[in-house]
């Protein structure tokens, strides 16, 4: 059975890398991911007022900008973040299809991800943390972008599970807490119900000193 979760691992690893469309949106929602990422969950955690702007950090397919588009409400905004254009296109087609004004899909650059300057009250990235470089310097100057009492929620596999190991998309939960500090971040909370990943929640270090 190993074996065949195996084989089923490479072929995603495979269709990513050809870079076939529909095939990799598939890849990044994965099978029957709701029974173990518990969206609806995360986005309560979350606790999102209508009217709230977030930026969907490494959207993908739009496996969570939906929800969170529904979190915030007509008048809220999500901006559909990621830097291959076509998920971003995708999405934006989907946006226009699904009657989501709300959602702005952008095209970042691999060192900023490009949010408006009027800015976010959360920055949300999910299984996108170990994909980004020089992570310190990339999120101390992502913190223009979050508004006075702005939020940095980061949820990441956390390589407990075999096949993590096997292909090593995580970054352990102790690493990004320790990044995140270092880039002037202090975590404020700390989520532990999703089995296969680490859920950490984190504000701006000098806007927390300041509020005391």
């Amino acid at each position: 059975m190993r074996g065949i979760v195996a084989w089923c691992a490479l072929g995603v690893i495979a269709v990513l890398a050809v870079g076939c469309g529909p095939l990799r949106r598939l890849a990044y929602d994965g099978f029957g991911r709701d029974s173990w990422q518990q969206p609806d969950r995360v986005v309560e955690s979350l606790a999102l007022s209508p009217g709230a702007s977030v930026a969907d950090l490494g959207s993908g397919g739009g496996y969570f900008t939906w929800r969170l588009a529904e979190a915030v409400g007509e008048s809220g905004r999500v901006y559909a973040i990621d830097v291959d254009p076509d998920m971003t296109s995708h999405l934006a087609e989907q946006s226009r299809e699904k009657g989501h004004p709300n959602v702005e899909t952008i095209l970042a650059e691999f060192d900023d991800p490009l949010i408006p300057e009027d800015g976010v009250d959360l920055i949300f990235t999910c299984n996108t943390y170990h994909h980004l470089e020089a992570r310190e310097e990339y999120f101390r100057r992502a913190a223009k972008y979050l508004r006075p009492g702005g939020r940095l929620a980061v949820i990441e596999f956390d390589g407990q599970g075999w096949v993590q190991r096997l292909f090593p998309h995580f970054t352990a939960p102790e690493v990004i807490r320790a990044e995140m500090e270092a880039a002037g971040y202090q975590r404020v909370e700390a989520f532990d119900y999703l089995e296969r990943q680490s859920f950490q929640v984190f504000e701006r270090a000098l806007q927390k000193r300041e509020a005391e």
